[in-house]
């Protein structure tokens, strides 16, 4: 009688442990977005996106503001894996990152941004425009 316990006790915890590893596992999405950047020394930048996350489309909103040589204009499509996500709100927040680059006409971009919940965007795509910048960003993603 006294082993049957012990066995049951022993199950119920390796069942527990089990269920809690696998819910402490982030997931990850796709996200695409359009970005319209401009500015002249201070610039800005806002747009649009999707999140795509366990088969449902999440509306986002982007904007921001750019800092140090900026001059032009530029339209960005982006797209690429959202990682270390647990639910869609967890990509809403400010991204930050540094830049430099030159677009006459069109060229490609990559970008990798992470906010402070640690989800991380990892993105690539199409620029055009007339750009030229070396500057510091900050990028706000909401949901809408």
């Amino acid at each position: 009688m006294r082993l049957s316990s012990a066995v049951r006790t022993i199950v119920l915890v390796l069942v527990a442990f089990v269920g809690l590893s696998s819910a402490a596992r982030a997931d990850e999405g796709y996200v695409q977005l359009t970005i319209i950047k401009a500015g002249w020394i201070i610039g800005g930048n806002g747009g649009s996106g999707v999140l795509d996350f366990h088969g449902r489309r999440y509306p986002l909103t982007v904007g921001g503001i750019d800092y140090g040589l900026v001059f032009g204009g530029s339209r960005a499509v982006l797209r690429g894996r959202v990682s270390n996500i647990w639910r869609p709100s967890d990509i809403a927040g400010a991204y930050a990152a540094g830049g430099a680059g030159i677009v006459v006409g069109g060229g490609v971009r990559g970008i990798l941004l992470t906010n402070a919940r640690g989800v991380t965007l990892e993105l690539a795509g199409s620029q055009f425009g007339l750009m030229a910048n070396a500057d510091l960003s900050g990028l706000a993603i909401g949901l809408r």
